[in-house]
């Protein structure tokens, strides 16, 4: 069973290569390092509407895999687990009964939801007063059942517990804060807790522990070839948990096998954790190794670097020197927080007072060489997948940024396909054909919705239901 279908299965013996081949296809981004590891397989997989654990046979002596139905069942008999698309069952010993008596309790009960988080596959856990622990797991939000809903002094308590101490005058100063968690030899966590109208509350993304490839990314030769330019700006955009940092972690890690040279990192916080192979890489993490973006990046080019990755150009002063930086004989990589190419240069320079506006124009159009927005769509079978508008700027481009006709932007990739160039609809009606992502999820997803409407409709999908409620 694959995400297009049943497919068939030698009936000789199947090598390690083979099935490992195999199991990828059903795979999701946070399994893919086990699989390339051939060690520590475990997810969980979606077909016919009912949820089949997959999990690697603990005998080292042999690669075998073994597929099951997922419904667990405690000493009682009670299901533990089921595939009802709602709910992730708990047993009795995940549920605390009430307020925790030490510091010590209250993060052995976190880490005990994060291994569940791990275990289970998901992305991301939220922890709200009123509400059990709930899942992101292939893009749906599950409750954890059977587990007392929480209490505002139960997720401080658990907060505080990981908490390092400058996060913890941080949140008590400005009501949010954002740090990195690590259960050794089970995952790195993002970790951002905030105050809403319940109270405290916390959302818990998983990092894999292992670095990322741009092979396990499916990223294209021509954005890989972005990774040897000597000097530059490349940007991958984005919403909020469309996988920017794993996109730039897969491309940090490219260029760390295929350069000798020294990458600085500037996140907050660190998520990706790079050992040097080829390159030399320094990581630093806002507010633990310096004060800010701007600063980092300002005290960067003191420090002998060939590359710079810099976590998010939050404020006009750090975008002004990224910018600098790049037309100075550097290569940086940056993120933002923009769905197109032609949104993210006009986010740039609108970030400039108008005096100033036609200067960026002119920096951009010399120094950006790429803008990879994308978004996470949830795939048929389960799992997530990226669709990634390509930008990657020639000359005609450079001629429309320095003019200020960036609404031409969609047409010169439209028409320069043959380069690697590719519009978002175009990623998205890709992933329709190939039968990755449902035709409802490219038109929910897209931008220009009047465009996808039009092309789905004239491949044959009846979008009615979902562009009615647009």
């Amino acid at each position: 069973m694959t995400p297009s279908g049943l497919q068939q299965v030698s009936t000789q013996v199947l090598s390690q290569s083979q099935v490992l081949a195999l199991v990828s296809e059903l795979a999701t981004p946070e399994s893919r390092p086990a699989i390339n590891a051939g060690t520590g397989i475990r997810f969980f997989y979606r077909f016919n509407d009912k949820q089949w654990l997959i999990q690697q046979d603990e005998d080292p002596s042999l690669t075998r895999i073994l597929i099951r139905r997922w419904v667990d069942r405690d000493a009682t008999g009670t299901p533990t687990a089921g595939a009802d698309g709602t709910t992730i069952r708990s047993r009795a010993t995940d549920t605390p009964s009430g307020p925790f008596t030490s510091e010590d309790e209250a993060r052995a009960a976190l880490e005990k939801l994060l291994r569940i988080q791990v275990s289970r596959g998901a992305a991301d856990l939220h922890l709200r007063v009123g509400e059990p622990p709930i899942f992101r797991l292939g893009g749906d939000l599950l409750r954890l059942e059977n587990h007392v809903p929480l209490t505002n002094e139960m997720v401080g308590s658990m907060m505080r517990a990981v908490m390092p101490e400058k996060n913890r005058a941080e949140f008590d100063e400005q009501w949010d804060t954002d740090f990195a968690h690590e259960i050794e030899g089970v995952s790195r966590f993002r970790v951002n807790v905030l105050r809403d109208r319940h109270g405290t509350a916390a959302v818990i993304r998983t990092i894999a522990t292992t670095t990322v490839t741009v092979e396990d990314m499916g990223i294209s030769p021509e954005v890989q070839a972005l990774c040897h330019l000597t000097k530059g700006l490349v940007l991958v955009t984005g919403p909020t948990g469309s996988g920017k940092s794993t996109t730039l972690c897969a491309l940090v890690d490219y260029i760390n096998r295929t350069r000798s040279d020294h990458i600085i990192t500037i996140e907050d916080p660190i998520e990706f954790v790079h050992q040097s192979k080829k390159c030399l890489i320094t990581q630093r993490q806002v507010g633990a190794h310096t004060q800010s973006f701007k600063s980092a990046l300002r005290a960067a080019l003191r420090e002998d670097p060939d590359i710079i990755l810099v976590g998010e150009l939050r404020d006009l002063e750090t975008i002004a020197i990224a910018l600098e930086t790049a037309e100075t004989g550097h290569l940086v990589f940056g993120t933002l927080h923009t769905s197109t190419a032609a949104s993210t240069i006009n986010r740039i320079v609108d970030q400039f007072p108008a005096d100033r506006q036609d200067q960026i124009r002119i920096m951009l159009a010399e120094s950006l060489k790429g803008v990879i927005s994308q978004t996470l769509c949830k795939k048929v079978g389960g799992g997530r997948v990226a669709a990634r508008e390509i930008l990657l700027v020639n000359k005609a481009v450079s001629t429309l940024i320095r003019e200020g006709k960036t609404v031409q932007i969609p047409n010169i990739i439209q028409t320069q396909k043959k380069l690697g160039m590719e519009t978002l609809n175009d990623a998205l009606l890709g992933l329709v054909k190939s039968k990755t992502i449902e035709p409802e999820e490219a038109y929910v997803k897209a931008v220009e919705k009047k465009d996808m409407s039009s092309r789905l409709r004239l491949l044959g999908h009846n979008i009615d239901a979902v562009a009615g409620e647009e």
